[in-house]
């Protein structure tokens, strides 16, 4: 690397030399407030006759010598871009007044100086300023008198003519003398020796110039060649970039939406400012084989999220309608759990009507919370890992059942805790996206003529007027008045739609309901709305007529918003929760436990013990050193039977039973007020007798069945999981060798899952063709599945009418696997590696 001070013109003027702004910097954003700025800081370092003024840095990288085969000397700008941009488009400016006002000769200079290299032969070599997008055209557009048939909005323009209405016959020698003075510090950078990225980390180090998003697009694309860039920016990066956008808003969500995607990958949540930090570590070294199918990855996710974030593009009506209200309620925190759902559904693993009922599940589980008014912190963590929950066989079930297992502040609120919240809670003074959703949801269940609640002739309307007149106070007793003004007046039962509000005003509940002033039937006995329909029934509103349309009205919110079916046992301490609600850990094991979003899969209760005392140490030392009352810590190891060390010499008592860790966890929780932070998960059963659960079993298959198939070259390096299938790469990206262990059947199958759809059915058709060759060679007639409708396609082979649970029939699966493993991969591998 190299650094040095130089005036701007001595590195515009150089010969043969050609400034390149990347592909993954291309936007140009500086506006006329900061040209502006620039202009007037040329015009005074020359009217105060000052040697220099000083612009900042320009990074850029070079390959070290010229080469032969390039005319032009390219520097790639990695830093700097705006300035130098900017600085051009100034100079076409002066080239254009020149030029247009007589002035020949500078307009010479200018023009074969700064703006070109004027003996070059290749046409792309000609313009000093190499852009790659619609700047280029704009730039083009500028320089050659051409802007007013260049139509789009463009920086490149806007500033263009906001220098040309500045240069006058009296400044534009002052600019030009101005721009000579202009020095900066040039940072030379050449491939192969110099680390570009880290570079521009510690010149972005304040992260205030670039987003999450532009650090990342940076990472993916600095360190490739142009040709190289120019491919994964067109086929990845641009796709991501259209996809992870507000339609309406016309902003920019690429950062919320890689902060999901490594939500969903590693089941913690990073900081907002943290997520190129995160993606970095996640992808640390990207010559390995899955970086570039997991970036294809991430494009695929890209397209569900564009989904999310603008239910309106999505065609199926359904869909549209439950992604609208999600929408509209903000359940932002489901959007990692929703990006591998709708992933599934394109794959084939589930249909619409089950992702419409998750959906609706969802909605129910959020909409529930809100009535009872849990706090919506907990709801990071249940989405956080609630796909990892998932049972591929009982898809929409597992999904319930794992919302219905959740404890403490995550709980899934039941019919009867909704019946107290709901009777009392004032739901007239909340947002009125809470309230508009409550009320068209209410109105619209089973409803064959839809109502538009949004419709601004519709109104919410107390029924016991908010100012009650004397008329009502002489209809009703003390007490019952009392308790409507006081108690009830803004609840669900009170509350109901109207196109008359203002009509029916503060009037006796008679009145509102006959009323039919000049003909235009403003009485609730006129209305077609449900929410009316209990009203044109009764001739008085009481307290008991209250309690009767509350049941209703409850009745009715529970087939909006169910509660999950589903039966569950009644030891549920398998399943995640907070410490505080968990059984007691005797003669238990861990499968993971999940502290301030991080997940760490680890079975002893002790390591988990230690691993947050240090944690909590980590937090507030101070804290923990003066709550000795519930842990004592010393920097003397003799103080303890058997002393381990927190942290910086300090130590404390390791050798209690597990019972009394939990019990320490929970005070020491409270006292740092973190009571919601530790979730636990235990493994099913009591560990002395070595019962596993349906994940725990899958794990115990796949472990014992591993070392039995080594020697087939496909699975030498891969882990058992607790999921029912075992992947293995084909060799070829997207391609992959599944084995799977299903509740009664096992089966081989060879999986077609780029991000492409029209690949995978390209590599289909390419396979089918030999599909006579493949069977012979594999022995058996094969399952050939092209899914015409999902994105993947399939091709397997299954046997049936097995118990996975019976463990006495696990030899029946590893025989399976072990005979037609080795057909399976022998018949397809030579037509695998020929696919293009």
């Amino acid at each position: 690397m190299k650094a040095t001070e130089l005036q701007i013109i001595n590195f515009l003027q150089a010969p043969k030399v050609q400034f390149v702004i990347p592909i993954y910097q291309r936007n140009y954003d500086w506006t006329i407030t900061e040209c502006r700025e620039l202009l007037k800081d040329i015009i005074q370092v020359s009217e105060e006759n000052r040697p220099s003024h000083f612009i900042g840095s320009i990074v850029f990288i070079h390959d070290g010598v010229y080469s032969s085969s390039n005319e032009v000397k390219e520097l790639v700008i990695i830093d700097g871009q705006q300035r130098l941009t900017t600085i051009n488009i100034l100079y076409v400016a002066l080239y254009r007044f020149a030029k247009e006002n007589g002035i020949g000769e500078d307009a010479d200079m200018v023009y074969e100086m700064f703006l070109t290299n004027k003996y070059v032969q290749k046409e792309s070599s000609k313009l000093k300023l190499k852009q790659t997008d619609r700047n280029a055209d704009a730039f083009k557009a500028i320089l050659y008198g051409n802007e007013k048939s260049f139509n789009e909005y463009s920086n490149v323009k806007e500033n263009f003519n906001f220098f040309s209405g500045e240069i006058t016959t009296e400044n534009f020698r002052t600019i030009l003398d101005g721009l000579n003075r202009l020095i900066f510090v040039e940072v030379s950078l050449e491939r192969g020796k110099d680390d570009p990225q880290r570079i521009f980390e510690s010149l972005n180090s304040t992260g205030l110039d670039l987003s999450q998003s532009d650090l990342i697009r940076n990472f993916i694309l600095m360190d490739l060649p142009p040709i190289e860039q120019d491919r994964i920016f067109e086929s990845i990066w641009s796709p991501i970039e259209e996809n992870a956008k507000d339609l309406v808003k016309k902003t920019s969500l690429v950062s919320d939406f890689i902060r999901d995607y490594l939500t969903l990958k590693n089941k913690k949540i990073p900081n907002k400012n943290k997520v190129y930090q995160e993606f970095k570590l996640l992808f640390r070294d990207k010559s390995q084989v899955g970086y570039h199918q997991e970036l294809e990855n991430i494009k695929s996710l890209s397209v569900h999220y564009k989904k999310l974030v603008n239910p309106s593009t999505v065609i199926d009506k359904q869909i549209r309608k439950e992604l609208e209200y999600i929408n509209r309620l903000e359940i932002n925190v489901a959007y990692p759990f929703l990006l591998q759902v709708f992933e599934d559904l394109e794959n084939g693993l589930i249909e619409i009507p089950e992702l419409v009922r998750i959906l609706k599940l969802i909605q129910s589980f959020a909409w529930r919370r809100f009535i009872v008014g849990l706090p919506t912190n907990a709801l990071n963590k249940v989405f956080m890992s609630l796909y990892s929950e998932i049972d591929s066989e009982e898809y929409v079930l597992s999904i319930e059942k794992a919302l219905m297992r959740k404890g403490g502040s995550s709980k899934f609120p039941t019919n009867e805790e909704i019946r107290l919240a709901l009777k009392d809670k004032d739901l007239y003074n909340i947002q009125s996206k809470n309230r508009s959703y409550l009320f068209e949801l209410l109105e619209n269940h089973n409803n064959k003529e839809y109502v538009d609640t949004s419709n601004e002739a519709i109104t919410i309307e107390h029924i016991f007027p908010r100012t009650p007149t004397d008329d009502w106070k002489a209809q009703l007793t003390r007490e019952q008045f009392s308790e409507f003004k006081e108690k009830y007046l803004n609840t669900i039962a009170n509350l109901t739609l109207s196109g008359n509000n203002g009509a029916l005003s503060n009037k006796t509940f008679l009145e509102k309901k006959t009323m039919n002033y000049d003909g235009k039937e403003q009485g609730y006995c006129h209305s077609r709305l449900w929410l009316n329909s209990f009203l044109q029934k009764i001739d008085e509103w009481t307290i008991p007529n209250f309690e009767k349309r509350f049941e209703i009205i409850y009745e009715r919110f529970l087939k909006v918003w169910p509660l999950p079916e589903v039966i569950l046992f009644e030891d549920q301490s398998d399943e995640e929760q907070n410490i505080f609600d968990a059984e007691k850990p005797t003669f238990r094991k861990l499968e993971y436990f999940i502290f301030e979003d991080n997940k760490v899969e680890e079975d002893a209760i002790a390591q988990m013990y230690f691993f947050v005392l240090r944690a909590l140490y980590k937090n507030n030392s101070e804290v923990m050193v003066s709550g000795q009352d519930i842990l004592k810590i010393s920097r003397n190891q003799s103080d303890f039977r058997e002393a381990k060390e927190l942290e910086n010499g300090w130590f404390f008592e390791s050798n209690i039973d597990s019972n009394s860790k939990f019990s320490l966890l929970k005070k020491l929780l409270t006292f740092f007020e973190m009571e919601e932070e530790l979730i636990i998960k235990y493994q099913t059963g009591p560990t002395n007798n070595g019962d596993t659960g349906k994940a725990g079993l899958h794990k115990k298959f796949w472990t014992q069945l591993l070392p039995q198939i080594q020697d087939l070259g496909l699975y030498q390096n891969i882990n058992p999981t607790k999921d029912s299938w075992l992947t293995s790469s084909s060799g070829l990206t997207g391609v992959a060798y599944c084995l799977i262990t299903n509740k009664s059947c096992c089966r081989v199958e060879l999986d077609l899952m780029t991000s492409n759809k029209d690949l995978n059915k390209a590599y289909f058709r390419q396979l089918i063709v030999h599909k006579d060759s493949i069977e012979e060679t594999f022995g058996h007639t094969l399952d050939w599945q092209e899914l015409p409708d999902k994105k993947m396609s399939r091709i397997k082979y299954e046997i049936n009418g097995l118990d996975f649970f019976n463990q006495e029939e696990w030899p029946k699966r590893n025989e399976f696997f072990i005979e037609f493993l080795p057909r399976f991969q022998k018949a397809f591998d030579p037509f695998v590696m020929a696919l293009k």
